[in-house]
């Protein structure tokens, strides 16, 4: 479905973006996680032929997209802070079917089956300042709904939602791709890893523009000091000292696999060179039977633990925690 080849993205000599190799299977949802600057917006933006990449190419359907009549109207992009037109949000909602030549009664039908889908028949009257970012956010997603479009990028589409708002968005998304024969392709942007983990079929981690091998908690970008090739460097995150082996020096990022961090209620004997003291704030289910523990210990750290690891530990929110984790397990890229 959609292809990034050799892709290359500079601004002002920078690189931003580089994917040897990025693939979107058809019918499938894939989430973009990563930290601020890690490339995602970029990618989604070049995805949607916005850009055109410094190197490399964008294809879509096996074919080069930029050379493709048409393929701009199969493509939807929902950024982060979307703009909509001036007027109501039922005006909003059909000039992109007005655009492309549908009836009437077809706008009217699309109108009404996305205002169903995502809640927001009491918002079509209403001009867009009348709107609060949340509102914002999902009358723009119905939009793109409503286009119909076979690839949809979504940059941050819940980051104004709240609960209720950021489900009933999911659900649809679910919900179109089984009523469409060829399915939905959707590509979205994250900085919620649990809404990743659920509601997507395969999930990239990005940093500094480029994918990386590791699930994407734990990321944390740093400048890792000189020393002797063979010592164990000490790097500065938050406010705790990060134990890393590495001969690496410079700009780098770190990651910590959240199955390599080890829980207990106090510190126990150990050789890990990292044991930091917290407490738990928020547990997550990414998948059946795993649990995802996110404590504070001077920096945010998630570990993935089994539910029974939970229930022995009595592992609730607010409940002291110790992290440890081998100064070896640290990744460097």
């Amino acid at each position: 479905m959609l292809e990034l080849r050799g892709v290359r993205q500079r601004y002002e000599g920078r690189i931003v973006l580089e994917l040897e190799h990025f693939v979107v299977e058809r019918g499938t949802i894939v989430a973009i996680v990563g930290p601020n600057g890690s490339g995602k917006s970029t990618l989604l933006r070049l995805a949607a032929l916005l850009e055109a990449p410094t190197e490399g190419q964008v294809w879509l359907n096996n074919r080069p997209a930029m050379r493709t009549a048409g393929a701009r109207r199969r493509v939807t992009l929902v950024e982060q802070r979307p703009v909509l037109f001036r007027g109501t949000v039922r005006q909003n909602l059909a000039f992109g079917l007005r655009a492309r030549g549908k009836r009437r009664a077809e706008i009217d039908a699309a109108l009404e089956a996305v205002s169903r889908r995502f809640g927001i028949g009491e918002l079509l009257g209403r001009a867009r300042r009348e709107l609060s970012e949340g509102e914002i956010q999902r009358v723009a997603v119905a939009r793109a709904f409503a286009l119909e479009p076979d690839l949809l990028l979504l940059d941050e589409p819940v980051s104004s939602a709240d609960r209720a708002a950021a489900l009933q968005l999911y659900r649809a998304l679910q919900e179109e791709r089984s009523r469409r024969a060829g399915g939905l392709t959707v590509c979205l942007a994250s900085h919620q890893l649990e809404d990743a983990y659920r509601w997507s079929d395969d999930l990239r981690a990005l940093a500094d523009g480029r994918v990386v091998p590791v699930t994407p908690e734990n990321l944390f970008r740093v400048v890792l000091p000189p020393g002797a090739p063979e010592a164990t460097r000490h790097v500065r995150v938050g406010a705790v000292d990060i134990a890393v082996a590495t001969d690496r020096v410079g700009p780098a990022i770190l990651a910590v696999p959240p199955s390599d961090i080890i829980l207990s209620r106090e510190p126990v004997a150990s050789s890990a060179r990292n044991v930091f003291a917290g407490h738990v704030t928020r547990l997550a289910r990414p998948r059946p039977g795993l649990v995802h523990v996110t404590a504070d210990v001077g920096v945010e750290l998630v570990a993935e633990v089994t539910e029974e690891a939970v229930r022995e530990l009595g592992l609730l929110p607010g409940a002291p925690v110790t992290c440890a984790f081998k100064a070896s397990a640290v990744r460097v890229f």
